[in-house]
């Protein structure tokens, strides 16, 4: 029970300290999970960071879920998700009635400006602290540039960015792979 303690915990201050879901909570949980906790590698927190984005729901959750349940199997899943959930659902509940109250206070919709400034912030500082981690080569580079393109200007959806980066991801390992096999080199 201590280790499902521990990890509700855990994702209970991860999921009360970060604004702006889940890339906000990026820094954080590489914070916790990987310098403070030893729960993952950097290199595994990139993988996460994969396989959440490319699977459907919230970064946070599908996070959690993984965590979770390598740490404590399905109830270390399921504590992980209760505790990165249940700070957002009680804020939530309190920023409605305050918005019913004081929503057109001009104070309040100052600090919800503050607080999106500040998850800008988060979001940069997580990308720069993974993008140190990731393995640079010039196919990653074309998968960042067109990407970035493609959603800049809106032309296809971020689903869509994922399983082309995926394919061409498999692309250049199979030609990796035929390089290798021709070389005589092949693992």
């Amino acid at each position: 029970m201590k280790e499902k303690w521990n990890i509700f915990s855990t994702f209970f201050i991860i999921g009360l300290t970060t604004f702006g879901g889940g890339y906000g909570m990026l820094a954080v949980m590489q914070h916790k999970l990987v310098s403070k906790k030893n729960w993952l590698e950097a290199e595994e927190m990139l993988e996460l960071l994969a396989i959440s984005e490319a699977s459907p729901g919230p970064f946070a959750i599908n996070a959690a879920i993984f965590i979770g349940y390598k740490r404590a199997k399905f109830w270390g899943s399921f504590f992980a998700t209760l505790g990165v959930v249940l700070p957002s659902l009680l804020i939530s509940i309190l920023i409605a009635i305050l918005m019913r109250t004081a929503g057109e206070n001009v104070i309040f919709q100052s600090a919800l400006k503050g607080i999106s400034s500040g998850v800008s912030v988060i979001i940069l500082l997580a990308f720069l602290s993974l993008g140190r981690k990731s393995e640079f080569s010039i196919y990653n580079l074309i998968i960042f540039l067109i990407s970035t393109a493609l959603v800049f200007f809106n032309v296809i959806s971020i689903i869509y960015i994922i399983i082309l980066g995926a394919a061409f991801g498999i692309i250049v390992g199979f030609v990796k792979q035929l390089k290798e096999r021709k070389n005589g080199t092949s693992n």
